[in-house]
Order: C-alpha cells, then structure tokens, then sequence
C-alpha cells in the first residue's frame, strides 16, 4: 500500500512525499532489529487498574499482574518474538523522531471477550491493553472508533473537543491532542491502529503527522500471525 492510497483510505492529509521518505527510513529500522536476550519485556507489561465501567485509573494505579502477550497471542515463539522485537524498534524510533508524549501500536484479534485492539508495543505512561471493538465502546474511545470505521481521528484539543460534546477515554488528563490512526492489510481490511498523545495542542501536523502515517506503512509487515 503506497503512502497517497493510505491517506484517500484513511480520510487523513499529510505530506505523501515525506510519508514516502520516512516508510523508507522505517523500513530499515524493522529489517535490523534484533529481539534482546531476555525477552521479557516484548511480552508483558504494566497495566493501570480499571474501574467498573472500564475506565482507567490513575497511572499509577498500577494492577497487581503485568499484561501477558504470550497468552494472547498464543505463546512466545520465535517469530512472535522477531516481530514484537521490530515493532519495538519502530516504536522507539518513531516516538524519538516526533518527540511525542505517548505512542503506541495494537493489532486486532480475538480475545476471550470477543474482538479487541491489543496493545503490542508503546512508549510512555502504563495504559489499558485491550479496547474492545464494539460499537458500544466506540462511543467513548476514539481507537475502538478508527478500529471500527478505518477512518483516521486527529484532535488539537481535547478540552475543546470535550467541551464540542465529544466522547473521549480519558486515561491521562494530562494529554491535550491525540492522532489515532488504522493499520490496513493490502485489501483495505482494518488490522490494527497506530494511537499517539502529547500533552501540547495541535502537536500531530505537519512532519510530526507524516511520521506517524509512515509508521502505520510499515507495520503490518510486522503483526503477529
């Protein structure tokens, strides 16, 4: 998928000559990663306690069990664990690149409750797993929305956004503009999302956007089977 198809898809626009230059950039940066000698943590990680209505904690409320990935996606072998090692590397790359507050990358599957988004790799605070994707959830979630529609999702302002009567799931008051964006396979199929926050208003324009449509160029390559 090229980088203008990806933008007409996903109903996003950004610069599809610089989206191309940095897909290249990316690419190499998966082709060399090298999973670590423990690979611990590509498979478990930090999670927030949630409320009843499934709603995020403080972030530092932190459940009494880490995330398992292995179990979800059906064990620690040796090529789950060469492609958490690359989108680990993408996402480090990436988030260093923007100089975004929060990055992360999830891919769609089946879990115990039905289809959700699982968080795969990600960089900053300790968030949620899974968003279901339900319509249900979708009404105040905007990754369980683009994971639904494949339509992109960008907001300058949260508090604007809010205040505009929006549905927004807040897991760190903090942040202040978000871009969510769908992950295709080669047939237009949603697979997953690319998420990103940062406390600053109007933070995902312009380079800091091409970037991040890069990142979703390159990822499929590199979800778990």
């Amino acid at each position: 998928m090229n980088a203008e198809y990806y933008l007409t898809h996903a109903g996003v626009s950004a610069d599809a000559s610089a989206v191309s230059g940095h897909r290249a950039q990316y690419l190499a940066v998966a082709e060399s990663a090298k999973p670590p000698s423990d690979t611990t943590g590509l498979y478990r990680y930090v999670v927030p306690e949630l409320g009843e209505n499934g709603a995020c904690s403080l972030p530092d409320q932190l459940a009494s069990e880490p995330y398992d990935l292995a179990a979800t996606l059906g064990g620690a072998n040796t090529s789950n664990t060469a492609r958490l090692a690359a989108l680990h590397a993408l996402v480090a790359a990436v988030a260093t690149d923007t100089g975004c507050g929060w990055l992360g990358v999830y891919q769609a599957r089946t879990v115990a409750d039905g289809k959700a988004l699982v968080k795969l790799a990600y960089r900053g605070k300790p968030s949620r797993a899974e968003f279901p994707l339900t319509e249900d959830f979708a009404a105040h979630s905007n990754n369980s929305t683009v994971g639904l529609s494949g339509k992109g999702r960008i907001i300058d302002s949260v508090d604007s956004y809010l205040a505009d009567g929006g549905a927004y799931y807040t897991c760190d008051a903090a942040v202040q503009s978000e871009v969510c964006l769908p992950i295709f396979a080669d047939d237009g199929t949603v697979i997953g999302i690319v998420d990103a926050e940062d406390e600053r208003r109007g933070y995902f324009q312009g380079e800091v956007l091409a970037r991040i449509v890069a990142l979703c160029l390159v990822v499929p390559n590199h979800l778990p089977g």
